[in-house]
């Protein structure tokens, strides 16, 4: 009886530890469960804080996070120079009061404005012997440049500007631009798109700025300035090279176009053709310039040479003295090497439209506004 009592017994101690195991397996498998649902819910509560942080710091870049626009920036920026004993309290007043006169009668205040610099490159080319083969200028363009107001984000408002002021000084657009006769200011600018977007132009494009501009320091790009152009009866077309066409990430179709938009009907053996073709707006992620002309050289190569709001009005003075070397001409040159973004955009103005034509358009924006080169 003794040993059945001590096998009897050993059983029981087996199945006391099986028992145990098998209970102490269960809490492990809930405990287990439990924290990964806990770093489940950490991981996804730090994902949505990071979603959160860049769609903020989106809004911010883009001019999108209600931290007020072109006047608040320009209020801001003189405190800042007062502060730091670069501006005297008058000037600030002065420039204060500038300023709200601008924003008040809707026209530019020209203090960012260059004139002249077309013409001077005229004069240049016609005594450049070096390289230059031919040269083809855009007809007159004035240069606006970035202002404590809309520097980091007005690029494509002040290449609009240059767009336009080549437009006023060309007798052809003058029933479009009737009502339109002086630069207008970029807050001025911010409604004039706000209203073709009313008017039913580019809906998808409005939605992104939830059809609001103004008061803003939301980036614009080619549909808006393509919307803009058209509503007031411009015709132009957007152009989009979504890919390289050359080797090492380069853009030769985009040269050959803008070759044969300066050349058609220009051709000919003179070395300089000041042609009555408006610039180019030319568009890439994060700026925009202006195409004022392109040379051949005599290696046919080509060369764009480009308006960017980015240089200020001292470096663009510099282009209207009568430099011999021409060393100013840095500033503008873009060799095909020289361009290497993924994609770019160009909006090229090709005379007006009628009341049909604009209507057609409008609809046609809805749907479709740019042309790809394969």
């Amino acid at each position: 009886m003794v040993l059945c009592d001590i096998l009897e017994e050993h059983v029981d101690l087996h199945l006391e530890e099986h028992n145990f195991s098998e209970g102490g397996n269960v809490r492990d498998l809930e405990l287990a469960q439990q924290l990964q649902t806990e770093e489940d819910e950490r991981q996804r509560s730090e994902e949505e804080k990071r979603e959160r942080e860049e769609f903020k710091k989106l809004q911010r870049q883009y001019g999108l996070d209600n931290s007020g626009g072109f006047k608040q920036q320009f209020l801001k920026n003189m405190e800042r120079e007062v502060d730091r004993g670069r501006m005297q309290p008058f000037e600030y007043h002065k420039r204060k009061a500038e300023m709200m006169e601008s924003l008040a009668s809707g026209i530019d205040d020209g203090k960012t404005k260059t004139s002249g610099v077309i013409e001077a490159l005229c004069k240049y080319y016609q005594n450049e012997n070096k390289d230059v083969r031919h040269v083809w200028l855009s007809s007159g363009v004035d240069h606006f440049h970035s202002s404590l107001g809309d520097r980091g984000w007005g690029c494509g408002y002040r290449n609009f500007q240059m767009l336009l002021s080549s437009l006023l000084q060309n007798s052809f657009y003058n029933d479009c631009l009737r009502d339109t006769t002086l630069t207008p200011s970029i807050p001025k600018i911010q409604s004039m798109i706000e209203d073709a977007w009313k008017e039913g132009f580019d809906p998808h494009g409005a939605s992104h700025f939830n059809n609001r501009l103004h008061g803003s320091k939301a980036w614009i790009g080619a549909c808006e300035i393509y919307s803009l152009l058209t509503s007031l009866r411009i015709k132009c077309q957007i152009i989009d090279f979504h890919k390289p066409t050359g080797p090492m990430g380069t853009h030769p179709r985009l040269f050959e176009w803008i070759l044969r938009y300066y050349s058609t009907d220009n051709e000919g053996g003179a070395k300089v053709v000041c042609t009555s073709k408006p610039p180019i707006y030319l568009q890439h992620q994060g700026h925009s310039r202006t195409v004022v002309g392109i040379e051949e050289k005599k290696n046919k190569s080509l060369c764009l040479l480009l308006f960017d709001p980015g240089c200020s009005s001292q470096q663009m003075q510099k282009l209207l003295r009568q430099n011999s070397d021409g060393t100013g001409l840095r500033l503008l040159r873009k060799f095909v090497g020289s361009l290497k973004e993924k994609q770019y955009q160009i909006v090229a103005v090709d005379g007006v439209l009628s009341l049909e034509e604009k209507a057609a358009r409008c609809r046609a924006s809805q749907v479709l506004t740019s042309e790809k080169i394969p």
